[in-house]
């Protein structure tokens, strides 16, 4: 469903720019709000609990930010909020986005010559219908060994500390020492787009209760 065809708008809960990347590659035009949350304050036990949990705490802080703008005043169409959230899980262990150079090269290190699963989620809130349907989903990452000397650049570029675990997989400089993708690589980047679009079908044909936002500005 291509952003010229749809007949809805969307809200990227979200500042990555490869959550932004690949919601665009499906064809979708969006505007882009963040939730500003405290994310550590949030803990959960199991991967996917904890990245669910943190999707709705983002939609709830932007529903109440909404609340005081005119961003929904005046729009007949339907609006679609996307918030979504990305763990990495190693030796059973979650990882984040690291605190400090040497957790990241910690982080990095781990990675070589081993391997990684994410655990992905996302959730679309209909801010009209009050319908908001949410999923996870899983992918391995197996890597080559990785050069000391390419772990320093990523960490002087500062590329591990915007992303969870430090694994940012599309960049030039870790792409060369990815083995294998099982799974969906998108879900790695950050964005399953299949699980979003099942997500936008269902969020749209779901009746719901009542608005999830009431302008108050």
């Amino acid at each position: 469903m291509a952003a010229a065809e749809s007949s809805f708008k969307i809200i990227l809960g979200s500042s990555s720019m490869a959550r932004q990347r690949i919601l665009a590659e499906m064809g979708y035009e969006f505007t882009i709000m963040t939730a500003d949350i405290d994310e550590k304050s949030i803990r959960k036990e199991k991967p996917e609990d904890l990245v669910t949990a943190l999707a709705e705490a983002k939609a709830n802080a932007i529903m109440a930010r909404l609340q005081h703008t005119d961003i929904l005043k005046n729009v007949a169409c339907p609006t679609l909020l996307i918030t979504a959230d990305t763990v990495v899980v190693y030796k059973g262990t979650i990882r984040e986005k690291p605190c400090n150079k040497d957790e990241a090269r910690e982080f990095i290190k781990g990675y070589s010559g081993g391997h990684a699963a994410v655990v992905g989620s996302v959730l679309v809130t209909n801010l009209n219908s009050g319908a908001s349907k949410g999923g996870w989903e899983s992918a391995e990452v197996y890597f080559h060994d990785i050069p000391n000397e390419v772990i320093d650049s990523l960490i002087d570029e500062g590329i591990p500390f915007k992303v969870a675990g430090g694994l940012m997989l599309e960049h030039p400089l870790t792409l060369p020492f990815v083995d294998a993708v099982i799974g969906a690589t998108d879900t790695v980047m950050g964005l399953s787009k299949s699980l979003t679009e099942k997500l936008i079908e269902e969020a749209l044909c779901q009746p719901g209760s009542s608005p999830r936002v009431q302008n108050m500005s």
